[in-house]
């Protein structure tokens, strides 16, 4: 679900402007999962961007304490999401933690970084979100270490239907900057694309790990 419209069209707009939202429906990427996919997303270019991370940090701050409530503690997703993460930490005054794919190997054999209390509020900020399943296990971490994770917030979902019942089965609340959705209508109203390449993006959203491009 996204905070707002207005947010998630300007959201929108400024990631295909950065290029962080690269769109090729006739040439498509390959996720590291072996789909095929005529979009890809890489918000770490938002760090580059002073004017679009701090509108992304901004809106992230009051929206999350909007629905949330201010919580004790906001906690990244290793890696994508640690800097956008600590930005939002810093805006809304509070402690920061991180949550690696894994605990460590060595040392204290950490997966959760930095000092988090058991029965402490947190919301998690995550860079994007497919399927779900790695920004789920980061709050199944934060849960095992005694947190009350009140909720995700993320830069932008492809709105799978897989995503939104893992997170329906996890019992945790999403809410977005901006979505799948809002982005074909605004690359198609900015002529980023033209209506036959939005068709083909919308086939492939309906089934992504199928989805093959007819020659």
């Amino acid at each position: 679900m996204i905070f707002n419209k207005d947010t998630a069209e300007k959201t929108a707009e400024f990631l295909l402007q950065i290029n962080a939202i690269k769109l090729n429906p006739r040439n498509p990427f390959t996720w590291a999962s072996g789909w095929k996919s005529p979009i890809y997303c890489d918000n770490r270019l938002i760090l580059s961007f002073p004017a679009v991370r701090n509108y992304v940090r901004d809106e992230f701050s009051k929206n999350i304490e909007k629905q949330f409530g201010k919580p004790d503690v906001i906690a990244g997703v290793a890696t994508g999401a640690i800097g956008i993460g600590m930005l939002v930490a810093e805006s809304m005054g509070l402690p920061f933690v991180y949550v690696r794919p894994e605990p460590k190997k060595h040392g204290r054999q950490n997966q959760v970084e930095g000092f988090l209390q058991k029965g402490q509020n947190v919301v998690v900020v995550e860079d994007l979100i497919s399927t779900g399943n790695s920004s789920l296990l980061a709050v199944e971490a934060l849960r095992e270490a005694g947190a009350n994770v009140k909720g995700m917030a993320a830069i932008f979902t492809y709105g799978f239907e897989v995503a939104e019942q893992n997170f329906k089965s996890a019992n945790l609340d999403l809410f977005t900057l901006s979505n799948y959705q809002n982005l074909l209508n605004l690359a198609v109203a900015k002529r980023y694309i033209n209506e036959d390449e939005e068709q083909i993006l919308r086939e492939w959203n309906v089934s992504p790990s199928t989805w093959t491009i007819e020659v």
